[in-house]
């Protein structure tokens, strides 16, 4: 099973894409709708086992690269960008667990997880402290080999249906803001009473509610690395990267709506090249240049990921957030521009050229981890940095 599996890694991205014509594109307008989760999708991901798709052969996963991911993830976000983010950041916390989780418990876990297709979810945010992940207010609580913590997070991205979440907190009740650990939060020791509800434009599906976080257990649930180390070598980068290939999805459905619409125009007037044509032909050359941009950074990530210098480098974390920018500025620009091309029939929420959803779901991306806030991390680190261009 797990040689099989090894091989399978190496068509995910097809995989994906049958899974997101089949079970996700049918319920994506209700999904959307209604706010709801992608249950079917999910479902599906767990019948064709990815969400073990990052763990290892020898602890029952496929062993995938994080580029093989991010191609999934594009392939799904074509269908259902709610689906597509949230077997993103699920596959960010594996990433986390995989290569920061180096102890029995963790390999046990990630052995459970592969054999159960247990999905992950995270709780890095905090009232109080707004959208910056490097700082936490609540803290660990130790007692012999237990843990508590207590924290309220304004975002849990399907908290609620996760069978587990990596939550942020200080180390201890005496450390600072920004001395920080991850804590694997299982049921039945962990505990979500509502805060808040999930009305929002676009990314429905994510089910994105607040929560106040209760959870306790076994100590060792602590990943033995701190936050600062995980963050800068494996979530950052890791978000960015699959973040940026839901995005990427979401561009190319919109970019192949555009080209079907210019299509359909041309074989209505042989001969006669539509009005249209020529900002096809613009908008291809934009996605085209968001395609190389994304998917190179993955295949950088999968070369760099184990090279200490490298991945923890300021250069590298500047590199990244600009992807991030980049990217989610795209994504608006390239969906707009098919909404131009297919004039009222990408308006339409019932043409088969609509870009409603598309465009709704990618004003979304600037805010996750606010562009402003990435810029500003730039500007800093650039006041200092001595790297080379």
């Amino acid at each position: 099973m797990m040689v099989s599996e090894t091989k399978s890694a190496l068509d995910l991205a097809a995989r994906a894409a049958r899974i997101g014509a089949e079970a996700a594109a049918p319920f994506g307008d209700e999904v959307d709708a209604m706010a709801r989760f992608p249950r079917e999708a999910i479902e599906a991901l767990r019948d064709d086992r990815q969400l073990s798709a990052l763990v290892p052969p020898h602890l029952g996963g496929a062993g995938a690269t994080i580029t093989e991911v991010a191609d999934a993830t594009s392939a799904l976000a074509r269908h259902c960008g709610s689906t597509a983010m949230i077997y993103a950041m699920h596959q960010v916390e594996v990433a986390c667990l995989v290569r920061h989780g180096a102890s029995n418990f963790f390999e046990r876990y990630l052995r459970d997880l592969a054999s159960r297709q247990l999905l992950v979810a995270s709780a890095t945010t905090e009232l109080g402290i707004g959208g910056d992940v490097r700082s936490s207010a609540c803290a660990v609580h130790r007692r012999g080999s237990r843990y508590s913590l207590e924290k309220r997070a304004p975002v849990i991205s399907y908290g609620q249906y996760a069978d587990a979440i990596l939550v942020t907190a200080r180390r201890g009740a005496d450390a600072p803001p920004n001395d920080q650990v991850m804590v694997l939060c299982m049921v039945p020791g962990l505990r979500l009473e509502p805060l808040s509800g999930w009305d929002t434009l676009g990314f429905r599906g994510t089910c994105s509610a607040g929560f106040h976080l209760f959870a306790e257990g076994d100590e060792s649930a602590v990943l033995p690395v701190t936050f600062d180390v995980i963050n800068e070598r494996t979530n950052l980068p890791v978000s960015h990267i699959l973040w940026s290939h839901v995005w990427l999805g979401l561009a190319a459905e919109a970019t192949h709506r555009a080209r079907r619409y210019v299509q359909a125009k041309a074989r209505k007037e042989p001969g006669v090249v539509p009005a249209g044509a020529v900002r096809l032909a613009e908008l291809n050359a934009r996605y085209l240049d968001m395609a190389a941009l994304v998917r190179s950074a993955a295949r950088r990530y999968d070369k760099i990921c184990e090279d200490p210098d490298a991945s923890f480098s300021m250069d590298y974390a500047i590199e990244m957030n600009a992807l991030k920018v980049s990217a989610s500025t795209l994504v608006v620009d390239i969906v707009g521009r098919a909404l131009g091309i297919c004039g009222m029939d990408g308006y339409r929420e019932d043409s088969p050229f609509s870009m409603g959803r598309l465009l709704r779901d990618a004003y979304g991306a600037a805010l996750m981890l606010n562009n402003d806030r990435l810029l500003n991390n730039n500007a800093l680190m650039l006041l200092v940095d001595k790297g080379q261009l």
